[in-house]
């Protein structure tokens, strides 16, 4: 049976935060630990939902905050929208994103190239994530990756998980269990508490929402 919601977390320090708080829902919920990276992600994802499916996916862990963002310690948020930050090419002039460059990542009358939508949000405030294969670590790589993307918070996964769940839901492999949702929370520092009370919200809220039929896209 397919879970109504499918917590993908990257390692085992955010699983354990997050398990013994979703016994509640039994197997209403599942735990799936990714591993680091977006081809771990998307890997870890794709094999999951062609097994058994889920009504909802939920990319959850902590991430960094950029400098302008506004976010302090503890502090939960939700992706409104996910960009591969560096995904492209290096030029004279400057990074090329891949709409610059003229491959979008998803093909169709509105093409997708850095920037992919999301359909639900788990919180209340919602800022641009950037998914990244190199985290940030110097004060001038996070202000230019914030100028480039207008994101505000960093991550390693988020992108290749709703890119992956996205591509899923077009080929119909959903079995009968209902369309894919996609959304993204991170807390931004390891507090376990205000990560794990976040999710736990939305979980218990999402397996009383009805089924979202709109196309992701």
């Amino acid at each position: 049976m397919a879970p109504d919601v499918l917590i993908c977390v990257s390692t085992d320090l955010e699983c354990g935060l997050l398990r013994e708080r979703l016994v509640p829902f039994g197997n209403r919920v599942a735990l799936l630990r990714t591993g680091v990276g977006a081809v771990n992600a998307a890997h870890a994802l794709t094999w999951a939902l062609a097994r058994q499916g889920a009504g909802a996916v939920v990319v959850c862990g902590i991430g960094g905050a950029y400098p302008g963002s506004g976010l302090t310690v503890g502090d939960v948020v939700c992706a409104e929208t996910e960009c591969y930050g560096d995904l492209g090419a290096s030029a004279p002039d400057g990074f090329l994103d891949m709409r610059a460059l003229g491959f979008p990542l998803v093909d169709g009358p509105d093409p997708l190239y850095n920037d992919l939508p999301l359909q639900v949000f788990p919180t209340a405030r919602r800022v641009g994530f950037v998914t990244v294969n190199t985290c940030t670590g110097t004060h001038a790589a996070a202000l230019a990756l914030e100028a480039r993307t207008g994101g505000a918070v960093e991550n390693m996964e988020g992108a290749a998980i709703a890119h992956a769940a996205g591509q899923l839901k077009q080929l119909g492999k959903r079995g009968a269990h209902g369309n894919l949702v996609i959304a993204g929370a991170l807390d931004v520092t390891a507090d376990g508490e205000n990560l794990g009370a976040a999710v736990v919200g939305f979980a218990a809220l999402q397996i009383s929402l009805p089924t979202v039929t709109d196309d992701p896209r």
